[in-house]
């Protein structure tokens, strides 16, 4: 997205910048009219995993949403990238009423193997350590996008503007009017409450002022898909080395997601291997217990940041997802937290309307921020602090987390108490993660 100044107020009034036709699509409907005269009570800044989300929790709540996302709804299908998703963001889909969908295309694991290196004492977790069938899944991008997709599809109250871009947000007491591009067609709609959910460099978190902090980590993470000669067995394996964590997820089709953290050098250098010589890398890390690899998809590279914003709300204005923090990908919890970020706001709103309260007034808005802030706050230096300690070979701390590994493979209550945390399952849950 591209800030641009906002169209003087006379050729706004004059309508100079919405005489010409502009696309409008209704529950994924398309439509033409000369001019966008509706009002929103909710625009969306972002299409993707998190605002759909909220989109698709709030579609029945009476509010009338507008959508609006820079790339064309097919751009995301075709992302490949995976995910894991906890037990309560599973939950969160099934009060959408989307687990039954998601369910069949997506593993399920119900053992995570945690080891340090080569020492041998590894951590196995199993359902039975927290009292639950599974501890958690995994899903690629393509089956929850195309699920919420779906939803929104006879959503009557939810419009999308797709690809636009917001060139800028004025911010009014009572509402806020953005400039949208579309099809290189300009226009302004006013809603009551603008919702960013458009990534870590959210330009309506910048624009708005908000600041941010945290830093950048000494190290890269490698993406692929790789395909082994064994049955990966469900299984989702979190190996620390000193150069930093190496998960594997299990996907269908005897398919695995690897993210491969390295000190950005290192990671520079194996994208430079031949697929060969990558592949021997990885078996080396397995100790050949998966046989042969192949490799299925391309590798991709990117750096690792921590990022929390100072405040996730403003008069008018809420950040939820990557707009409002970031986080390092180990446990993979990142995505999980913009999930419960969006049915947290979604539950805020909905009592709000309910309530006759204005939704975008910083009363309301605040009670959102007082339940997300601080969870994520401690996931974000839960996911610190497995880094920081696991990525190093001092040996006083090598001999403390190894004594920790230890003491968990032998303590349950510990075993619980981590479960806790990598499954999603403290914390203030949102109702529609609760059974109905």
């Amino acid at each position: 997205m591209v800030l641009n100044p906002l169209p003087s107020p006379a050729s706004l009034a004059s309508g100079r910048n919405s005489s010409h036709p502009f696309e409008l699509q209704t529950g994924l409907q398309t439509y033409r009219c000369d001019r966008l005269s509706v009002d929103y009570d909710l625009a969306i800044v972002g299409g993707g995993i998190v605002g759909l989300t909220l989109a698709s929790a709030l579609k029945q709540a009476g509010l009338k949403i507008a959508l609006i996302e820079a790339q064309p709804r097919t751009a995301g299908l075709e992302r490949r990238r995976a995910y894991h998703i906890t037990l309560t963001s599973s939950k969160i889909f099934a009060g959408l009423g989307l687990w039954a969908q998601i369910l069949p295309q997506i593993t399920t694991f119900r053992q995570i193997h945690l080891a340090d290196a080569d020492y041998p004492a590894a951590v196995q977790f199993q359902p039975q350590d927290l009292g639950t069938e599974a501890l958690g899944y995994v899903a690629e991008h393509r089956v929850l996008l195309q699920a919420l997709q779906e939803s929104l599809e006879d959503a009557e109250q939810v419009s999308w503007l797709s690809p636009a871009e917001v060139l800028s947000a004025d911010y009014q007491p009572d509402c806020v009017t953005l400039t949208v591009s579309m099809q290189g067609k300009v226009q302004s709609i006013k809603t009551r409450l603008l919702v960013a959910a458009d990534g870590t460099r959210s330009p309506m978190r910048q624009q708005a002022g908000i600041g941010t902090h945290g830093w950048q980590y000494w190290q890269s993470c490698i993406t692929a898909v790789i395909q082994p000669e064994k049955p990966h067995g469900n299984i989702a394996r979190e190996h620390f080395w000193e150069s930093g964590p190496f998960a594997t997820l299990p996907l269908p089709d005897n398919r695995c997601q690897i993210v491969l953290t390295a000190p950005h050098a290192e990671a520079k250098a194996f994208m430079n291997l031949s697929d060969a010589e990558f592949l021997a890398e990885l078996d080396r890390r397995y100790d050949g217990q998966l046989g042969h690899l192949t490799l299925v998809s391309d590798r991709l590279l990117f750096p690792v940041q921590l990022m929390h914003s100072n405040r996730y709300t403003l008069p008018r204005l809420a950040l939820i997802g990557d707009a409002a923090h970031c986080c390092h990908p180990v446990g993979g919890q990142g995505l999980n937290m913009g999930i419960r970020d969006a049915a947290a706001l979604a539950q805020v709103l909905q009592r709000a309307h309910q309530n006759g309260e204005d939704i975008g007034t910083l009363r309301v808005l605040k009670r959102y921020e007082r339940w997300r802030w601080l969870e994520n706050l401690t996931i974000l230096g839960f996911t610190d602090l497995l880094d920081r300690c696991f990525s190093t070979n001092w040996a006083p701390l090598r001999l403390s987390r190894r004594l920790g590994l230890r003491v968990m493979r032998a303590t349950r209550p510990l075993k619980w108490l981590a479960l806790r945390l990598m499954t999603g399952s403290s914390g203030r849950l949102p109702d529609l993660a609760k059974p109905s």
